[in-house]
């Protein structure tokens, strides 16, 4: 897998994200402010949903975070003799053999898989289990009651 490649699937995504999030605030904000909806009296839900629409904001502001640090971000190829390091693809094999690809995302985000792809953070369990690992090395956590869920490094590009 490309990493180039994978990077415009992962902004392709956060643009989809976003326009997913702007539309939702624009309905929140259009039945906010319905002249059905203006509050009757104090224990109307005005407030409430004034918050959804802060929330909304809110998310849409991480989102085009997220955006400028994947159209800056610069993959290097990998350094084996440094092991596993922010932006590289990853791929594991549990126990039960079957195989993981993962990109360590440096920015703290993670998305569900892209082209089979999973995205993680740096900062979640297996990022933090697998930094500074190598080819051939265990990597290990813990989820849940034990046993610990039991990873081995097959390659890293």
């Amino acid at each position: 897998m490309d990493k180039f490649f994978l990077q415009q699937q992962v902004l392709h995504r956060l643009v989809e994200d976003l326009q997913q999030a702007e539309q939702a605030v624009r309905v929140a904000h259009e039945t906010v402010t319905h002249e059905e909806n203006i509050a009757e009296n104090k224990y109307d839900t005005l407030g409430l949903e004034a918050a959804y629409l802060a929330t909304g904001q809110a998310w849409r502001a991480a989102i085009r975070q997220a955006m400028v640090h994947w159209r800056q971000c610069r993959s290097r190829p990998h350094d084996a003799s440094k092991g596993i390091q922010l932006g590289a693809l990853v791929c594991l094999v549990d126990s039960d053999d079957k195989q993981h690809e993962i990109f360590l995302d440096p920015d703290g985000g993670s998305m569900k898989s892209v082209s089979g792809v999973q995205v993680i953070s740096s900062e979640a369990p297996l990022g933090k289990a697998m930094l500074g690992k190598y080819e051939g090395d265990e990597v290990a956590i813990q989820v849940g009651a034990p046993p610990p869920q039991q990873y081995e490094v097959l390659r890293v590009y």
